[in-house]
């Protein structure tokens, strides 16, 4: 049978979803498990031990070429004849013989937007165009990625890639001549792509350049992490069976790397069927990751169930590319999906490095963003959220503020935790928002509501949600009545007997910029030109010497002739590294140049430092230039 590097239509390559036993068709000869199977490999078996026996000692007894020692499972693959596998399997001390054989890609290539990174730090739509992270995100935590190889020479990796393996050659370059594997790559860690930016990146290479690899290649990758890994680690498998699948080797190989504190994220597949008919995706201890389009839809191929635990971006999702050091290509699949999880993870285990498998899996399944998913069936309605991760940096600056500070909701009592903005604030805005993170067995039980400084109090959530665990939300709220300065409090009020929680943690962004905390900031400009080649990512930069905070209603001007202006993905950089999306590419928009003036909110963000205006040219033929910009702050 094939694994695929799971694509929606074609069946390519493989990963390490398993042996089809309970659904293959049976065997020829009952010792033998899953000869004659779909994608079955000729000549090649994977046998494991009743006890410690050697590999060496059961093919010099019975014959045969040891390909790989798979103790993991305790065991070994091995190339060998019909005759000598049926040997082998007669020997006592041979628990099993199984045929080895091929699993398949799942992705599918076009040129949207890219959009995954924006969607993941936000609660709801619209798209606000940009992507919010920590400090030094994932910065000593490891990403294995078991794909295609990954192309080490990319930009997006730079000074980040250590060591791998690349069991298809059975060398220690695990280069990548498919593309899947430098894409998968790019979305978990990489600087310009991907969520946990600071990550170090190794390639396990387990499928070969047309996307497909034998399963007994996949479980010598995943015994390669068990045994090298550095730790914290997580592994990303974007990889599945082409068909439904059962396959006790690989689960057990993926179940002893879990339990040995390496975390495993897994794309649920793009069947377009239940996931708990294949393997490892069944595995409940991994995480598995379902393929949300970017209006909140589940992906018309992604699979779903109940074996699902959340989802998230997948459709045309923009990454790094295996065939240039400096190119992006866009794919689509839950092999999309995953990463973007297992990037998130990685983050997570740089916080907390000595965090098990199931906390990290209960972190961000516990505060995914519940209820905005559609046509997911059985599925969980959890989409993936980074945000709750950003609190460990330096509290928002400026006339916002967070508190993550517990405060235990008893029942029928009413709890309330504050905080305090600048004195120098002004008005409160009129689009205020409100991140809500409470932990309660009973949401149906609660009233929350943001009293202003003045004691005015603005509902947020009134005894909705029914029994539903825990409220995680961002509210917009109209608060340009209210003077921002002074201390706000988020109140909870518990209405009902039986359930108990507590706030874990909420932030208000008021909207409001700080009044005579800075200097007056003049429009600060760059007119040397940049030249923008074809695939291409360029930056313009500007130096602020401007004290105090951002406006929310920050402008960048820019003139960028360019011959087909769809081509162009423009963020606003930071000093500190975040990104703030300004133009999207679109495939549909053949006009000519970006001009013309965007508004953004930047009130989170210091004034003082370098700013970068970055344009990345995603699509071939056509090129341009940085004329000039300007930011007023």
């Amino acid at each position: 049978m094939k694994h695929t590097l799971l694509r929606a239509a074609v069946l390519v390559v493989a990963t390490a979803a398993g042996v089809a036993t309970a659904a293959l068709p049976a065997s020829a000869d009952a010792t033998i498990q899953g000869v004659d199977a779909p994608g079955a490999i000729k000549d090649r078996y994977i046998v494991k031990l009743k006890d410690v026996r050697s590999a060496a000692a059961v093919t010099g007894k019975h014959g045969g070429r040891v390909r790989h020692k798979l103790d993991i499972i305790n065991g070994y693959s091995a190339e060998m004849t019909l005759a000598q596998a049926k040997a082998v399997a007669a020997d006592p001390a041979v628990a099993s013989v199984e045929q080895a054989y091929r699993m398949v890609v799942q992705d599918t290539q076009n040129n949207p937007p890219n959009w995954g990174d924006d969607r993941i730090d936000q609660r709801d739509l619209p798209l606000n165009g940009s992507f919010n992270y920590p400090s030094n995100p994932g910065q000593g935590a490891h990403v294995y990625v078991l794909d295609t190889g990954i192309n080490a020479s990319h930009v997006d990796f730079s000074g980040r890639i250590a060591a791998g393996a690349d069991l298809v050659d059975n060398d220690s370059t695990p280069q990548d001549c498919h593309g899947h594997g430098t894409h998968v790559a790019g979305t978990a860690a990489g600087t310009t792509y991907g969520i946990a930016k600071k990550a170090t990146v190794h390639a396990v290479r387990v499928l070969d350049c047309q996307g497909s690899g034998a399963n007994d290649d996949i479980i010598a990758g995943i015994n390669w992490v068990k045994n090298n890994a550095v730790k914290p680690a997580v592994v990303n498998y974007s990889i599945g069976c082409s068909q439904r699948c059962s396959d006790a080797s690989v689960d057990n190989a993926v179940r002893s790397l879990i339990s040995s504190g390496i975390q495993f994220v897994q794309a649920a597949g793009n069947s377009t069927d239940d996931a708990c008919y294949y393997s490892p995706q069944a595995v409940p201890e991994a995480i598995t990751v379902g393929n949300a389009n970017r209006t909140d839809n589940r992906s018309s191929s992604s699979n779903h169930g109940t074996c699902l635990d959340l989802f998230a971006p997948g459709e045309n999702i923009v990454s790094a590319s295996h065939s240039g050091n400096t190119g992006s290509a866009t794919m689509t699949g839950t092999s999309m999906a995953s990463p973007h999880v297992a990037g998130a993870a990685a983050v997570y285990l740089a916080k907390n490095p000595s965090a098990s498998s199931a906390a990290v899996r209960d972190a961000l399944v516990g505060n995914a963003t519940p209820n905005k998913l559609s046509g997911i069936g059985s599925s969980p309605n959890r989409l993936l959220y980074t945000a709750f991760m950003n609190g460990t940096t330096p509290p928002p600056t400026g006339c916002a503020g967070t508190n993550d500070a517990d405060h235990a909701i008893n029942d029928n009592a009413t709890a309330e935790s504050p905080v305090t903005l600048d004195a120098k604030c002004g008005t409160a805005a009129a689009n205020a928002t409100v991140d809500v993170n409470i932990a309660h067995t009973y949401v149906g039980d609660l009233i929350v509501s943001l009293v202003a400084p003045d004691g005015s109090a603005y509902v947020l959530h009134n005894n909705a949600g029914g029994d539903a665990d825990n409220l995680v939300q961002t509210y917009t709220v109209n608060l340009s009545s209210e003077a921002a300065a002074g201390t706000w409090k988020l109140r909870a009020q518990d209405t009902e007997t039986n359930d108990v929680g507590r706030i874990d943690s909420w932030t208000l962004r008021s909207g409001a910029t700080l009044g005579g905390g800075g200097t007056t900031c003049a429009t600060l400009s760059n007119g040397t030109d940049v030249a923008i080649a074809d695939n291409r990512t360029v930056e313009s930069t500007i130096t602020s010497t401007c004290t105090g905070t951002a406006s929310a209603t920050s402008t960048v001007t820019m003139s960028i002739p360019h011959t087909f202006r769809g081509d162009l993905v423009i963020d606003l950089i930071a000093p500190d590294g975040s990104a703030y999306r300004v133009k999207n590419s679109d495939a549909n928009d053949s006009a000519d140049n970006v001009t013309g003036t965007v508004t953004l909110n930047l009130s989170s963000e210091s004034r003082s430092g370098t700013w970068k205006l970055r344009v990345q040219d995603v699509a071939a033929n056509d090129t341009g230039t940085i004329d000039s910009w300007s930011l007023t702050l």
